[in-house]
């Protein structure tokens, strides 16, 4: 028991110093590649070019709105030979040359500032969505970066705490076959590799998750990006 005792002590003290050089993840943070990522999201997520083309959209209601200023003018022309009258003296109703008419809806004009005002608003308000959807993407795109450092952080913390218990598994069982330590003790062992292993295989998926987030965002692979 005593012997167990000082492995497990042994082990707590050798991977708490180890662990202390990995203590932050802060000098692992690359701001210049952070700040590609964002404009890569930017120029690729199918999401921002919604946003831009609803903005487009709005933008083009506007004057579309105001042309519709002209809606109850109207013209038209029909062709006199030389020498003919106006008038057809024939059909008088049947007119030659150049016509202009007016026929107004005043309900339908009197709406015009109004959809003209609305039209102005939309536009508006598609560009303040663009701006805040420009903030919230940069947010978020800064979160799955530093959840992709932080996975890869794991991967090597877990990585060598694993090779670490496979080392120390081995010697104790060299010390076991040589009746220098107990069943316990070597079983305690064997069940710490397990566990460091199945800790490095959790921080890949992580790392593998985080890494597709992140180049989901971006549109772009992370190998791809220069």
């Amino acid at each position: 028991m005593k012997t167990l005792k000082k492995i497990t002590l042994g082990l707590l003290v050798f991977f708490s110093v180890n662990a202390a050089a990995q203590e932050t993840i802060i000098p692992e943070i690359k701001y210049s590649d952070l700040e590609k990522y964002i404009e890569l999201a930017k120029q690729n997520f199918p999401r921002k070019k919604i946003y831009d083309e609803q903005r487009e959209s709005a933008k083009t209601a506007v004057p579309v709105a105001a042309l519709s200023f002209l809606d109850p003018f109207s013209g038209s022309y029909f062709y006199r030979p030389q020498g003919r009258a106006v008038l057809d003296p024939l059909n008088p109703y049947n007119v030659n040359g150049f016509q202009f008419g007016i026929n107004v809806n005043l309900g339908a004009y009197l709406q015009k500032p109004f959809i003209l005002k609305k039209a102005k608003a939309d536009a508006k308000i598609a560009d303040l969505q663009a701006q805040e959807y420009n903030l919230a993407i940069g947010v978020e795109v800064k979160k799955r970066y530093y959840d992709y450092i932080q996975a890869i952080s794991l991967v090597k913390l877990t990585t060598q705490m694993a090779q670490e218990n496979k080392g120390v598994a081995e010697s104790l069982r060299n010390r076991f076959e040589k009746s220098e330590i107990t069943l316990d003790a070597y079983n305690q062992s064997r069940i710490n590799q397990f566990n460091s292993y199945q800790g490095k295989i959790q921080a890949e998926s992580t790392f593998l998750k985080a890494k597709d987030s992140l180049e989901e965002i971006i549109g772009v692979k992370l190998t791809d990006v220069k």
